[in-house]
């Protein structure tokens, strides 16, 4: 696995630990797999991230920490990766999610307006919210699952891949001399 990339981007642990705004996590941030770099904390973490990133609630980097903490799964990397909803993608994912959800549950999706009043979201709410969560925890839970597979297998391969290049380079060495 590309260690070397996830470690020049992820934060110190210590860091982290000491940081101000964290104190109230006492002695839950000392857990080394929080900070390791291993198959299984990085595939929780691809997990706890993409399901955090569509759970449609504010503070979703809080909701990924605190996931992260009882399952054991890398911490930057779970809070990281809720950055896949920021406000420029959240509009049309949540769009998505919400026409997913009123697909599945049978209820046809309302259409936007031409002009998105505060009245109409307000007016519309009632009828919107249950396709919506639905669509965005069964999308979340879908990528969850996915990823943590797929990290799974391509961690795998990449260590395959790595033995065979490393057993060819040995008995290239070998021949040479």
């Amino acid at each position: 696995m590309p260690r070397r990339l996830f470690k020049r981007y992820m934060p110190d642990p210590q860091f982290v630990r000491e940081h101000k705004s964290l104190r109230f996590l006492g002695t839950l941030l000392h857990d080394p797999n929080l900070w390791h770099l291993n198959r299984h904390s990085v595939a929780r973490a691809m997990a706890v991230g993409l399901f955090s990133a569509f759970v449609p609630i504010p503070m979703q980097m809080l909701l990924a920490a605190m996931l992260a903490l009882p399952i054991r799964a890398n911490m930057p990397i779970s809070v990281g990766l809720v950055w896949l909803t920021n406000p420029i993608t959240m509009p049309p994912i949540f769009y998505c999610t919400y026409k997913l959800g009123a697909m599945l549950m049978g209820i046809p999706p309302v259409e936007l307006p031409e002009e998105l009043t505060w009245s109409w979201i307000t007016g519309e709410l009632s009828t919107l919210w249950k396709p919506f969560l639905f669509g965005s925890v069964l999308t979340g839970s879908v990528l969850a699952v996915s990823a943590y597979g797929l990290t799974m297998l391509y961690w795998r391969w990449w260590v395959a891949h790595a033995w065979r290049k490393r057993v060819e380079r040995r008995a290239l060495n070998e021949k040479r001399r």
